[in-house]
């Protein structure tokens, strides 16, 4: 991507950048509330919102493009596109990498669901490269891992996994729909900061126009309101 000008510190203030390219927006397609895709394969969700009112507010000309999630961070650093925005927690880890934004979704709980009566013991399925895979590894459980979110939820609903652990925005919906077939068992977990956009190290420009953007609907609401519409009035705003 080309270097975006910016015309001088007051246009950071506002979030208005002048850039001659477009900026494209990764993004795994495939976890809903955060992220999907309709019957027109257009990217949906909270994250196409919260994406396309930061591009207006920075004056940018933006585009999407659908990547898997477990080499979306190679993709990135590739220049496949130029920033990640899918519900990617931020951590130590991924920030030797790439670099974060300020958050835009405060830390939330990650949920062990396992079929009713089930227990959060046993052999637990995450996705592959998420902070809940990592968690598991790190604690010594027995872990299997899966592409996709969709695969984990498959494992326990098949047996092949007894509990999957992953973000309780992700779940909680996937439970209230399943009619009393899965249930949320254990203790929540926190683990990981809040979600950002990911970028290069070296794309400093288009780090600050979205910190800038971030915090105008921070101040302005907008970013509140879009948090309760897709998640819950009970969801943790600023």
């Amino acid at each position: 991507m080309k270097k975006i000008l910016v015309a001088s510190l007051a246009l950071f203030a506002t979030a208005s950048v002048a850039t001659a390219e477009t900026v494209r927006l990764g993004t795994e397609g495939a976890y809903m509330p955060w992220n999907g895709l309709d019957e027109n394969n257009e990217v949906v969700g909270f994250e196409r919102e919260v994406g396309d009112a930061l591009c207006a507010i920075a004056g940018l000309d933006c585009e999407w493009v659908i990547n898997d999630w477990d080499s979306i961070i190679p993709n990135l650093v590739a220049g496949n596109y130029d920033a990640i925005i899918a519900g990617m927690s931020i951590t130590a880890e991924r920030d030797e990498v790439i670099d974060f934004t300020a958050e835009y979704y405060p830390p939330s709980p990650s949920l062990y669901v396992a079929m009713a009566g089930g227990s959060a013991s046993g052999v637990i399925a995450a996705q592959t490269n998420t902070i809940q895979a990592g968690y598991v590894a790190e604690s010594g459980g027995d872990l299997i891992e899966f592409s996709t979110p969709e695969e984990t939820i498959a494992a326990v609903r098949s047996g092949e996994a007894d509990a999957v652990l992953a973000d309780g925005d992700y779940l909680m919906p996937i439970v209230e729909e399943a009619g009393g077939e899965l249930a949320v068992v254990g203790d929540p977990v926190y683990i990981g900061g809040g979600v950002g956009m990911g970028v290069r190290e070296t794309d400093g420009d288009l780090k600050a126009a979205m910190n800038a953007a971030i915090e105008q609907m921070k101040s302005d609401g907008s970013l509140n309101a879009l948090i309760t519409k897709w998640f819950s009035a009970d969801s943790a705003v600023y």
